[in-house]
């Protein structure tokens, strides 16, 4: 089957199209044919070899955690999804024709492909940080990075929740930052400012960092100096500066209970998943250079 692949370690440079073998269902997966696949930060981090003392990589590897795609076999002991499903989910390797998940729900009929691959990375972990940071309705939340494919959805689901959402972007992406239900204002130097004056009443109760840019101290100074509610999921010095860094990991019912909502919420069209760019297997390169320089309105896609 043709796939993405990458030999070694490095930049967006070692991803080629290739051809390996498909690859089949073990007991408690499925196998799709992909309709879409989405880009994550995860990808290029495993790719650069950042994430090897927590997930050993085997050349050759095919990038690719997030899938929409059709069932078309089924391990041993699957009995809630079959053959001719249509199904979003947790994948490996599926910048490829054929990948397998271990965690999917049913696709509603409704949503595109290329909307349902946008939800499982970014509105789980939307969902997991807004529950870390105890996000509630009457509160002032800042998101950094408000208009990125987490960024988007944690500004809406809070909205959702009553929260007055104040969100950085660059100034092109204000207008969709403002569609989202936030206020939005431009990153960079002088921020802090920006920030307290959108603010009611000059106060910040939580501050979501889904950019990495640097910007935790801006976060902790806009908390009063406290790194309490201030969560992060890309700035690699959270620990130092106190902060809470989250990598996900909630228990793979609730993952798939977030999933499932986030996708009827789609689908009614109470959640807004913003496609950015799709490509082909042989774009993957440009794809991960895109998400890497992080300013992607909405999310990155991948067809196979």
């Amino acid at each position: 089957m043709k796939a993405t692949v990458y030999e070694e370690f490095g930049g967006p440079e070692v991803l080629r199209t290739g051809e390996v073998p498909e690859p089949h269902p073990d007991p408690g997966q499925v196998r799709i044919a992909v309709k879409a696949a989405g880009v994550n930060p995860m990808d290029w981090k495993i790719r650069h070899g950042w994430m090897e003392q927590m997930m050993h990589t085997s050349f050759p590897a095919v990038p690719g955690v997030e899938a929409a795609g059709v069932v078309d076999e089924v391990g041993e002991g699957v009995t809630d999804v079959a053959v001719g499903d249509e199904v979003v989910g947790w994948a490996t390797g599926a910048y490829a024709q054929y990948a397998l998940m271990t965690n999917a729900v049913p696709k509603p009929a409704g949503l595109g492909w290329n909307e349902a691959v946008a939800a499982p990375v970014a509105g789980e972990t939307a969902r997991h940080v807004l529950k870390l940071l105890g996000v509630k309705s009457g509160d002032t939340l800042v998101v950094l990075g408000a208009a990125g494919a987490v960024g988007s959805v944690a500004v809406q689901l809070a909205v959702a929740l009553g929260a007055t959402v104040v969100g950085t972007a660059s100034p092109a992406n204000h207008d969709f930052v403002r569609e989202l239900g936030a206020t939005p204002v431009a990153y960079g130097e002088g921020q802090v400012e920006r920030i307290r004056a959108a603010a009611p009443s000059q106060i910040v109760d939580a501050v979501f960092d889904t950019a990495g840019k640097g910007d935790l101290p801006d976060a902790i100074e806009l908390r009063g100096g406290t790194a309490d509610r201030v969560v992060t999921i890309a700035d690699m010095d959270a620990e130092k500066l106190g902060v809470t860094f989250s990598a996900g990991g909630a228990p793979r019912e609730e993952q798939r209970a977030h999933l499932a909502a986030n996708l009827a919420l789609a689908a009614e069209g109470g959640l807004r998943l913003r496609v950015a760019r799709t490509f082909g297997l042989d774009g993957a390169a440009e794809a991960q250079r895109e998400s890497e320089a992080g300013h992607a309105r909405g999310k990155l896609v991948i067809i196979p």
